[in-house]
């Protein structure tokens, strides 16, 4: 190559520090939190700490509507009854999917699934598993029992009735959680929990009344 057409060396370090300042404010993207990112977390990043209301509820729902999930599949087969049936399917369809979410959300805070803490720890009141029922609401193993034996009228009365008292409890978590998490994913899924569930209580109430049985 002759001199004529040999670069600068000066052209050369410059086009080389453009690059490495482009490469830093590439990398400072990626590794800075987002602006959306909650404060006051209690974790370094805005990541919820381990004792969080977040963490806590995230865990501790998706428990709790796991076993909502395994009840309404349980009615679904044991019934005829569309009404009944539709609730089922509202419920395994909302709360799998909000179950995803909050599993997915601690997995992206680095956060156990699960944990040998007490549940509702986080609300201040950690509760002792009785029976199969790990929170409040819950039912139990023998009740759950009762649920898969029964057919029919007996089946939907009893699910309803189980149901009522799973929701109850769940809108008090949710309103608790909406109350005090420190993040917007946690604060606005526990808001429209408390909701969704009041307004199922009410159907429900309506659904045992036309069956003539009390929640």
């Amino acid at each position: 190559m002759t001199s004529s057409a040999r670069v600068p060396r000066s052209l050369v370090w410059s086009g080389a520090a453009v690059f490495v300042v482009a490469v830093g404010l590439v990398l400072l993207m990626v590794v800075r939190p987002s602006a959306a990112s909650p404060s006051g977390s209690g974790a370094p990043g805005g990541v919820p700490a381990e004792s969080s209301a977040d963490v806590g509820f995230a865990r501790d729902m998706s428990v709790h509507h796991q076993q909502a999930v395994e009840m309404s599949f349980v009615v679904r087969d044991r019934t005829e009854d569309e009404d009944v049936r539709r609730l089922a399917y509202d419920i395994i369809n909302t709360q799998a999917n909000q179950r995803g979410m909050m599993l997915g959300w601690l997995e992206s805070w680095d956060r156990p699934k699960s944990s040998d803490r007490p549940p509702m720890e986080w609300m201040g009141h950690p509760v002792t598993p009785s029976d199969g029922s790990l929170m409040p609401g819950m039912a139990t193993d023998t009740q759950l029992e009762a649920l898969r034996a029964a057919r029919g009228r007996d089946a939907e009365v009893r699910f309803l009735r189980l149901m009522t008292v799973h929701h109850r409890a769940g809108a008090d978590m949710a309103r608790a959680a909406a109350g005090s998490a420190g993040t917007d994913e946690i604060r606005d899924l526990a808001a429209g929990m408390a909701r969704a569930q009041e307004s199922e209580i009410s159907l429900m109430a309506d659904m045992l009344e036309a069956r003539g049985a009390r929640p």
